[in-house]
């Protein structure tokens, strides 16, 4: 019954949530305050809230998971994460701590402990925000995700030595886990592509990574996220992460309502809430500066910033080892939090487009690596998204004698396309200064073969804009899409499965027709 009634909540409020033009996960939210506000009479309280809690603790960790299937362990290695992150935190926490000592009467420990709690940012609201946009692989999703796992190591860092549990000796042991990937690797060959991938993947994510570095005195979300690294560089990685989509996305409904079902706050708790979300465009404002000064283009800083822009369900994890009496107030700046970071990230990309003119000019001569203008020379056909339509058009076209040239956002496939000798560079289609700063004065046919519908949209928008007057052809799986795709300028587009049936078809009859 207890579970018929979350369930029921959850998905009437979620779908009201998304009939407003909201996010589902704030309705969610909303759910789970409801049932703390009814729940009662229907036989749901606070104290039947700890299987919910042991299912939002697995819905973490398979999405820890899952983004560690994304990453490659190579992106924490950088400059603008160690330094972006450890900087963020210091000076976060040092912003917060005047004005918690200042609102309330708190000895200056606890203060702190409470601003550093704030300092972090939502890695389950985050991840789950760029996967929704499939950014999760673009350069300013890399940077996000590896500043939340600097976060999510201090983190674990803080709760230890408030607590004064340190790690077991036998934590050492992590350190030696790479050797485990030719062996991870076997098991995911070994396992199919049905119920034992799935099971594999809850395998190492719940009990091998979770339970096991619980076992060890360290984090379970850090162990999930590790062995899905481990696998990251495996050709079936997406695979894996694909099967585990729907389990992951039902866990993690369990975690929105966990934040609001403990139970409903009071005034003191509401007004704390409420001044922590003023201070809230402070830790984007001191987030996007530190990435211009780290030599990020303003576009890439601005949408890492926006994603970090919220209060992390960590701070409430660390609010329940060292700070009990503060867990509520911080579940409501939590939630307030994730409201307001869900509204913005939902119109990031517009809001961008209209504070470019300003944000451009902040940032520094000197831009980073990974984000120099790009020329594609004397490339005849640009090829824009190299998945496998965007590799077997390209194929197809360098067997014919084309001089070719392609882009993506997602380092795994441009590490692959290079491997396989083809011509790629590292580009954002979505990114408006990549337009203006692209050099193609051979190219005289566009192929847009991105998985993002509205990024071909888009692509297409900038295309004309610039004056390209050769041939854009884009495929759609949808319709609807094919023709707002046609009405942005593209010559030609085509739907994905009807010519996957032609293609069939003609092979049938040029079999039949030839005798062979």
């Amino acid at each position: 019954m207890i579970e018929a009634t979350w369930i029921a909540f959850a998905f009437v409020l979620g779908l009201a949530a998304r009939a407003l033009g909201l996010p589902p996960l704030i309705g969610y939210l909303a759910a789970g305050f409801a049932l703390a506000a009814i729940g009662e009479p229907l036989g749901v309280g606070p104290g039947d809230s700890a299987s919910l809690e042991h299912i939002a603790h697995l819905g973490v960790l398979l999405l820890l998971f899952t983004v560690g299937l994304k990453l490659k362990p190579s992106n924490l290695i950088r400059r603008e994460v160690i330094g972006g992150g450890l900087l963020h935190f210091v000076i976060s926490s040092l912003i917060f701590l005047p004005a918690i000592l200042l609102i309330l009467d708190l000895p200056w420990q606890e203060g702190l402990l409470l601003a550093i709690a704030l300092s972090f940012s939502s890695t389950v609201l985050a991840a789950k925000v760029l996967e929704s946009r499939r950014e999760l692989r673009a350069f300013h999703g890399r940077v996000a995700i590896g500043v939340l796992i600097i976060q999510d190591l201090l983190a674990l860092l803080v709760m230890s030595l408030a607590n004064g549990d340190a790690p077991s000796p036998w934590a050492l042991l992590v350190f030696a886990l790479p050797l485990l990937r030719p062996l991870l690797y076997r098991l995911l060959d070994a396992s199919g592509h049905d119920e034992l991938m799935v099971l594999l993947g809850l395998l190492l994510a719940l009990v091998v990574g979770g339970y096991g570095f619980e076992s060890l005195g360290l984090s379970s979300e850090l162990g999930a996220l590790a062995f899905g690294a481990l696998l990251a560089k495996h050709k079936r990685a997406v695979e894996l992460s694909n099967s585990l989509w729907g389990i992951k996305e039902v866990f993690l409904v369990g975690f929105f309502l966990q934040i609001g079902i403990g139970g409903l706050p009071d005034t003191s708790a509401m007004i704390f809430a409420v001044v922590m979300s003023l201070l809230l465009p402070l830790k984007g404002m001191l987030f996007f500066g530190l990435f211009l000064m780290f030599r990020l283009r303003a576009r890439s800083a601005f949408l890492s910033s926006v994603s970090l822009t919220n209060y992390s369900e960590f701070g409430l994890i660390v609010a329940s080892v060292v700070l009990p009496q503060w867990l509520t107030p911080l579940a409501i700046s939590v939630a307030l939090s994730f409201v307001i970071s869900a509204q913005l990230n939902r119109f990031v990309h517009p809001l961008y487009e209209r504070l470019a003119r300003r944000l451009i000019p902040l940032e520094r001569d000197i831009r980073h690596p990974d984000e120099q203008p790009i020329s594609l020379g004397d490339a005849q056909i640009l090829i824009i998204g190299m998945g496998r339509t965007g590799r077997a058009a390209y194929d197809h076209l360098k067997d014919k004698g084309f001089q070719l040239s392609s882009l993506d956002s997602d380092p795994g496939m441009i590490e692959l396309s290079a491997r396989a000798g083809r011509r790629v560079q590292f580009a954002d289609a979505e990114d408006q200064m990549f337009w203006q700063s692209l050099e193609m004065p051979a190219v005289e046919a566009v192929i847009l073969a991105m998985n993002d519908q509205e990024a071909k949209i888009i692509s297409t928008h900038k295309l004309r804009e610039r004056g390209f007057e050769g041939l854009i052809v884009a495929h759609a799986m949808y319709e609807d899409m094919a023709q707002r795709i046609q009405e942005a300028g593209a010559d030609r587009t085509y739907l994905t499965m009807s010519e996957a049936g032609t293609g069939l078809a003609e092979h049938v009859a040029r079999s039949l027709q030839t005798g062979d």
